[in-house]
């Protein structure tokens, strides 16, 4: 068996291959797909395992390769410190440390998804990239605004059908209004491909039970469960929530040295930082709502601060998305109600009929009565939970936290 190792950029890759302690350069091969197969077809073969560092066309190179070969391994590149710190660094030098690592069995290698899971990664980052460009151009609009002394827009959509009448209302020179013209043209541009991509994550988000499960948690709408899902894929990778909390960068950092205690402190952010960001995004919205988790967040707010308490409700978020998804069950605390009601505006977003006459579980959250006594559910979970932990005790200070 030989172990290839491949230094892969986006013009080349630099490959060489050990075998029986030996290295073997066997030249660079362009990165695309005809030259590629060619060198798999001549050089590999199906006894070969090669090994890769994660790079944006990483997943292509392994999908390509994989017929030629008995196995192709991405590795984890922030973790591979022999190449990263290297004195002396070349293609050919850090093919072979990945080679090397590889046969000494300390190759940090990272989960490839199936083609599905991949698919949903990108129609997530897609979304993400399509708002991140309308707030740019709403920042722009709202720049040109303030520096010809605008006074606040009293709407709550800047660039909605009211915001777009004020902005008319306001004095600015000729080349500003055009200017402003320009950038709502181009979020009216934005708008529109973001319908699409949202019209096809939520068909994605219809057909998948994983998704809808996750939705059955407080403060988690069908972006948050399809990006989460997506970041997670097959749950039973992780043996245990902790490490799932670690995949997702929301652990905190550990320094222990000797006999000394050991200090925890910020969240080491490693892994996958979108779903990090969105589940913090989603702790907030929990903390807002009815039920144990606001209770969580409101005991450790009063402790650490509000912004802490933010990433330790979503770190526990996690725990018990863990759990769920383990066990196959949904959050015991969840409102029907208000879940038919997320459903709903997935199915819309889709682009199922609105069907105004037909009156379906999604209703039951225009009826007071039903509403409240769902909410009142929740509120005694939550009273439940906080007298429940009203009698913790606080760790003397000096005593390791745990993590």
């Amino acid at each position: 068996m030989r172990i290839i190792g491949m230094d892969i950029h986006r013009v080349a890759a630099e490959v060489v291959a050990l075998c029986e302690g030996e290295l073997k350069k066997l030249g660079r091969v362009p990165m695309l797909r005809d030259r590629l197969t060619a060198f798999a077809q001549k050089e590999l073969t199906h006894d070969d395992h090669v090994i890769i560092e994660a790079t944006g066309n990483a997943a292509a190179v392994a999908e390509l390769l994989e017929p030629f070969v008995d196995r192709v391994v991405i590795a984890n590149p922030k973790q591979v410190r022999l190449i990263a710190h290297a004195k002396v660094k070349t293609d050919a030098i850090d093919a072979a440390v990945l080679a090397k690592l590889y046969a000494t069995g300390f190759l940090p290698e990272v989960w490839v998804p199936d083609p599905r899971t991949l698919a949903m990664r990108r129609q997530v980052t897609r979304r993400t990239q399509l708002v991140r460009q309308r707030v740019r151009l709403k920042n722009m609009i709202q720049s040109i605004l303030h520096a010809h002394l605008a006074p606040p827009c009293p709407h709550g959509n800047l660039v909605g059908v009211s915001g777009r009448k004020w902005i008319a209302k306001q004095l600015v020179p000729p080349d500003e209004r055009n200017a402003i013209e320009r950038h709502l043209r181009q979020i009216d541009l934005i708008e529109g491909s973001l319908k699409l991509v949202e019209a096809e994550i939520a068909e994605e988000a219809l057909s998948d039970p994983v998704i809808r499960r996750i939705m059955t948690l407080p403060g988690v709408d069908m972006t948050v469960a399809t990006g989460v899902a997506a970041a997670i894929g097959d749950v039973r990778r992780f043996p245990d929530p902790q490490k799932l909390v670690g995949y997702l960068g929301l652990n905190p950092s550990v320094r222990q040295s000797g006999e000394g205690p050991a200090y925890h402190g910020r969240i080491t952010k490693q892994g996958r930082g979108q779903a990090r960001g969105m589940l913090v995004e989603a702790a907030w919205a929990a903390a807002r709502s009815p039920g144990p988790l606001r209770a969580f967040y409101q005991r450790i707010a009063a402790r650490r601060g509000k912004h802490i308490a933010a990433v330790a409700t979503a770190r526990k978020l996690v725990m018990i998305l863990w759990h769920m998804l383990t066990k196959q069950t949904d959050y015991i605390w969840v409102r029907p109600a208000l879940l038919a009601r997320k459903f709903r505006t997935i199915e819309l977003k889709a682009g199922r009929p609105a069907e105004h006459a037909k009156r379906g579980n999604a209703y039951d959250y225009n009826i007071p009565e039903k509403r409240a006594a769902e909410r009142e559910r929740s509120e005694r979970a939550e009273r439940d939970y906080a007298r429940f932990t009203s009698r913790w005790r606080d760790r003397p200070k000096g005593r390791a936290q745990p993590a």
